[in-house]
């Protein structure tokens, strides 16, 4: 149950985080900033818990990994998507108000921008987090955060940037985008994350 625990404050975090500088319209750098690091501190606070998933694509690649027992997949799921439904609820209140829907108009490129960048996601999650060369290692928080925040700078004006099913349901729950569009981002990350557990495994020959 720790695990499960663990989870649901991690992505809590991460998905109010987003809420509370993107609902009010923070300026500049400031919201890819705020996530990637709010993403970074979670991952260091939960990692030796949980293995600081946050993330339903992440728990996909894990597990396809071999490094996520089967058990543990839904309740991860349940954990992190329940987070972020109250996460987003959370920010709402504290922001008062809901966002203003953003409007995808080119799907085909908003779904390739999601899978290309949770697919780094996973692969960087992956090869600092579960892999024998970098057993032990003090910075796979600050390389985990560091790739969400790319993504944010590089195609959230493009798919909303959200690389995690989790933050797709608070985003809609948010009213940051359209319900009815966050198919684009949970099937585009669920694609990037289990094509990332493959690549893993090829660059990874060795890997247990």
């Amino acid at each position: 149950m720790n695990k499960y625990i663990a989870e649901f404050i991690g992505t809590f975090f991460l998905v109010l985080t987003i809420g509370c500088t993107v609902i009010p319209g923070a300026t500049g750098v400031i919201a890819p900033l705020a996530i990637g690091a709010a993403l970074m501190v979670m991952v260091f606070a939960t990692g030796h818990i949980s293995g600081a998933h946050l993330n339903p694509a992440v728990t996909l690649a894990v597990f396809l990994r071999g490094k996520c027992p089967a058990r543990d997949v839904i309740p991860y799921w349940i954990a992190q998507i329940a987070a972020g439904i109250i996460a987003a609820l959370v920010a709402v209140y504290l922001c008062g108000k809901s966002g203003t829907p953003m409007t995808i108009t080119n799907v085909p490129v908003a779904f390739v921008a999601e899978f290309v960048f949770t697919f780094a996601l996973a692969f960087v999650v992956l090869n600092v987090a579960t892999a024998k060369g970098t057993a032990n290692n003090s910075f796979y928080g600050l390389a985990i955060g560091m790739t969400v925040m790319v993504g944010a700078f590089s195609v959230g004006a493009l798919s909303g940037g959200a690389f995690n099913p989790a933050v797709a349901v608070g985003i809609g729950v948010m009213k940051l985008v359209n319900f009815s569009q966050i198919w684009i981002h949970v099937v585009g990350a669920l694609a990037g994350a289990a094509v990332a557990a493959l690549a893993f495994k090829i660059v990874n020959p060795d890997s247990e």
